[in-house]
């Protein structure tokens, strides 16, 4: 009956569950087929049949009631999954500059929050968008598959041609993705300003390969300053003849 350890055999602890389960099936049904069976097809409509106009107005009330609380549950769920309101301090651009160099409120501006949540054709787009408001002249997304490593494209004043690639990762962008963006940037597309942004920065490997090869990294303190509002040229320290 028991074991050497003392617990009850498994296989007779089996049988006394499958008893006890077998016992309150039983139970519950009978409870189930004669008193719920009876208050529902007896009392319960006795009720309803005696006063009906009451039996209206609760039936009302509590649907009423029910839409209200599915609203409520609806609108407490958005506002807790909502990727549109962003209240964090950190992020509002004015916290990251000084008065002096306040942007105007009227021109475009991301916070870091909206560029997270965006998918990856909307982060390029936005770099896109971030590019048309500085004044660069045919500016156009790319990305996609089999786009050699050109997401972004767009000329400055001088003619120079931009090559954007951009990194959306959670994590640094590591120095493989440099060296094939270097690969194509300029040798493939003619880049003059090869340019890659990263919403999370790049590690130290692909910080090093990138200054020997001479290839621009915007990280996550420079992406902050152009999408608060900043210039492109003037947060990554480009001088520009028209500027």
């Amino acid at each position: 009956m028991f074991d050497e350890d003392g617990s009850l055999d498994p296989l007779l602890k089996f049988l006394l569950y499958a008893v006890l389960a077998l016992a309150i099936g039983k139970m519950l049904w009978e409870w189930l087929t004669e008193d719920v069976s009876r208050w529902i097809t007896v009392d319960l409509w006795g009720l309803i049949a005696d006063h009906p106009w009451w039996t209206g107005l609760i039936a009302l009330g509590a649907l009423a009631a029910l839409i209200l609380l599915t609203r409520l549950l609806s609108f407490l769920f958005d506002a807790g999954t909502s990727t549109h309101v962003y209240d964090d301090p950190d992020e509002d651009y004015a916290s990251s500059a000084p008065l002096s160099e306040a942007v105007d409120p009227d021109v475009l501006t991301f916070k870091m929050k909206q560029l997270a949540a965006m998918s990856a054709t909307g982060f390029e787009q936005a770099c896109a968008d971030l590019l048309a408001r500085d004044g660069f002249r045919g500016t156009r997304r790319i990305g996609g598959a089999g786009d050699l490593g050109v997401d972004v494209t767009a000329r400055d004043d001088d003619g120079r041609l931009l090559i954007l690639q951009c990194k959306q990762y959670q994590n640094p962008v590591g120095s493989g993705h440099v060296q094939k963006f270097n690969g194509t940037a300029r040798l493939h597309h003619g880049a003059d300003l090869p340019i890659m942004i990263a919403l999370n920065g790049f590690t130290q490997p692909a910080v090093d390969f990138a200054q020997h090869h001479q290839l621009i990294l915007m990280g996550r303190p420079e992406l902050k300053k152009w999408a608060h509002g900043h210039h492109l040229y003037d947060v990554l320290g480009i001088e520009n003849s028209t500027q």
